[in-house]
Parts: C-alpha cells; structure tokens; sequence
C-alpha cells in the first residue's frame, strides 16, 4: 500500500528546507522533475534536467545497474549544483546522474530515501505523489 502525501505538506517542507548555496537545480527525469522544479522556483535558480532509466513504475529495478539516457547539459560557469530526485532507494541513480557532474561541487536531495539532504525522513514506505496520476485499482 502506498502513502499519500499531500501537495501542500511537500510545499511546506521545500520552503523550509535548508539549502546550500547552488548555482543550478539539476532534476533527475522522470521522477526528479516536478520536485526539482518546485526547488528550482524556491530558490530563484535555474533548472537542468537528466535522464536516468533504472526502475519501472512499481519501482522495481530495470536492468542492473542505472543508464544515463542523458546527462544534464550545463554551462560550464555552473560550478555548485543541487541534484534532485523523488526517491533514492540505492543511491544508484543519483551516483550516475553525478557522473555526469564531474568537476562541480554537487549535493544531492530526495523527498524520500537516501541522499545529503532528505525532506521526508520518516517515510520509509512507497509513496503516492500527488502529481502522479491515480494507479488502476485492479493493480495496486
């Protein structure tokens, strides 16, 4: 079964939360990209976004190990960079997405899971995110 969370309870834990000094948000897509475009928006910085394929829907890994479909294009004054995800379970995306960061001073971020800065904490069951649209009833 997967938790809800509300829009307004994730708005909130984006305005609170402490950042560092970034010079561009790079979401990774799919998931990454609504909530690296509402920290993007907080902090006034602009967004990139990278493409990393790993697990399905479900969230069930792919293949063995995450492939960068493409890597976030940046101009090379970008030097600090905020790495955005929904979810990190293994960190694996998040360490491919920053493969392709090399040379930039990068912290990472997810709602929920594992990275340098987390918004959810205590969740640590699935979760339904509020832009996603309704899953089929008849497939939980």
């Amino acid at each position: 079964m997967k938790r809800t969370l509300d829009f307004d309870l994730i708005a909130a834990r984006i305005r609170g939360a402490a950042y560092p000094e970034v010079d561009a948000v790079v979401g990774i897509g799919s998931g990454g990209a609504v909530p690296a475009a509402l920290i993007a928006f907080t902090l006034g910085a602009p967004l990139y976004m990278a493409r990393v394929s790993y697990r399905d829907a479900d969230n069930q890994p792919l293949r063995e190990a995450p492939l960068t479909l493409a890597a976030a294009q940046l101009p090379e004054e970008v030097r600090r960079v905020l790495l955005v995800d929904d979810v990190a379970v293994t960190g694996k995306s998040l360490e491919a997405a920053r493969a392709g960061l090399e040379g930039r001073e990068v912290v990472t971020l997810v709602l929920k899971g594992y990275a340098d800065i987390v918004l959810f904490p205590e969740v640590n069951t699935c979760v339904h995110w509020p832009w996603n649209p309704p899953q089929d009833p008849s497939h939980p």
